[in-house]
């Protein structure tokens, strides 16, 4: 069996081939809708949050608007998608921080970035990849990273913030971004939690847990 580790461009590559047009699957026209947007991800699916961000964004355009509104405003327009409650708090204070301390804009850097509050690395370097093209700070590590990058022996990590130390050591920095979006891409329509499809996986050959279905149980 070829090495994940070894082969890392070639893993990149197949990626690259089977979903040429991965990208964020969030809704944003700005980078304050991403900041947004990104923060009400948490624990939820992006379709999901993509329901409730029209009229979110319609009502609260810019973080001044935001930053005025009331908790329960909030609330009522994000109610569907889970931890709306420490969501709406953080999406406040965190425009009030944009207000306070940013002239209202998002900063372009991951210390200004994870200062406000309910940011933390993750969000941080979606902002930063996404909306600023800045490739070099970081991985984006969410739940198909992590599960597809354990089990093509990339990393043995269980935190995120580790496991994305690992891959930084491994994957090229011009593909930081969008190895998280190829990455997203199999997991959703391959490498899935419960039932991988290894049957249908072009990266069997590099893949540790392949065929292996007690893993997934």
């Amino acid at each position: 069996m070829a090495s994940a580790i070894e082969d890392i461009q070639e893993v990149i590559d197949i990626l690259e081939r089977e979903y040429p047009e991965s990208e964020v699957s969030l809704d944003y026209h700005n980078t304050y809708e991403l900041l947004v947007a990104t923060m009400l991800s948490a624990q939820t699916t992006d379709k999901m949050v993509n329901s409730v961000t029209p009229e979110l964004f319609s009502n609260y355009p810019d973080p001044q608007s935001l930053a005025d509104a009331s908790q329960d405003e909030v609330i009522s327009y994000i109610k569907s998608i889970g931890l709306y409650n420490r969501k709406s708090k953080n999406l406040i204070r965190m425009a009030n921080k944009l207000i306070d301390d940013y002239d209202g804009k998002v900063p372009r850097t991951m210390k200004g970035l994870i200062s406000l509050p309910g940011v933390g690395r993750k969000t941080a370097n979606v902002i930063m990849g996404n909306a600023f093209g800045i490739e070099d700070s970081g991985i984006t590590v969410d739940t198909h990273v992590k599960r597809i990058s354990k089990r093509l022996g990339l990393t043995n990590q269980t935190t995120a913030k580790k496991v994305e130390q690992d891959l930084m050591k491994i994957i090229p920095e011009d593909y930081w971004v969008d190895i998280t979006h190829l990455m997203i891409s199999h997991g959703r329509e391959i490498c899935k939690a419960r039932k991988p499809k290894c049957d249908e996986c072009p990266l069997t050959e590099y893949c540790r847990s392949a065929f292996d279905f007690d893993h997934f149980i």
